[in-house]
């Protein structure tokens, strides 16, 4: 292909949502995420929440897919009772994102999941999550950051070969991971899993837990552009 490939990225539905004189629900994504992918060399394209169904169709038309992060996956959809520090649920979210992961992995349409979108992808393959860790969400509404050191050989050690510092905001985490899929990166301090992929041979899958939109660094999602190219 020629010029700069499309990335879809995923959108979420926000009720009450004030600009000018208007009060109404909006598909909201936070503006970090298409500038990232514009500085990285891609096209950005919202994609708002849609039925299932239509994730395939969506996909097709795509050249890379970012699920960006958000609000606490269900633990019904990995086989666990919600804890008492878990969010409530943003069900048709679930549902759309878990369907565009699905239509990414069957058409092999390089993905990238960021921090929800990471723990999607486990959930998606069959992983499961721990509810509640200390230490990643210090303040709320305020990234932190904290340095992560990649696993040698891997797609995401491929793009950032040393340790570096990222911003993050989580307090959810992969436990097990699911099928085919291997940890890429893992928190400095506690070794927490910070990136996981699907080996080479599988298509161009990653996700990282922490929010590279939310810094400087363009090597992860330039790394996902390349490969939509």
């Amino acid at each position: 292909m020629s010029g700069r490939p499309l990335i879809g990225v995923s959108t979420y539905l926000e009720a009450g949502t004030r600009w000018g004189v208007w009060e109404l629900e909006a598909a909201l994504l936070p503006a970090g995420y298409p500038r990232l992918v514009q500085r990285a060399g891609g096209l950005a394209a919202m994609l708002p929440p849609d039925a299932p169904e239509h994730a395939a169709a969506a996909v097709a038309r795509l050249d890379g897919l970012v699920i960006a992060g958000g609000p606490d996956v269900e633990p019904v959809r990995y086989g666990a009772e919600p804890g008492p520090r878990t969010g409530r649920p943003d069900r048709p979210r679930d549902a759309w994102e878990l369907a565009l992961i699905d239509a990414a992995l069957t058409a092999r349409v390089p993905l990238l999941g960021i921090c929800r979108g990471m723990q999607l992808l486990n959930v998606a393959l069959g992983g499961t999550l721990v509810q509640h860790i200390d230490g990643h969400a210090e303040t709320p509404g305020v990234f932190g950051r904290h340095p992560v050191k990649p696993v040698p050989g891997t797609l995401y050690a491929a793009a950032v070969p040393e340790e570096t510092s990222v911003p993050t905001f989580h307090h959810q985490a992969v436990d097990r991971l699911g099928a085919g899929l291997v940890a890429s990166a893992h928190a400095t301090d506690d070794g927490t899993t910070e990136a996981i992929e699907l080996p080479a041979g599988r298509g161009w899958v990653l996700g990282v837990q922490w929010h590279p939109e939310m810094g400087e660094d363009l090597r992860v999602m330039r790394a996902l552009v390349t490969a939509a190219s």
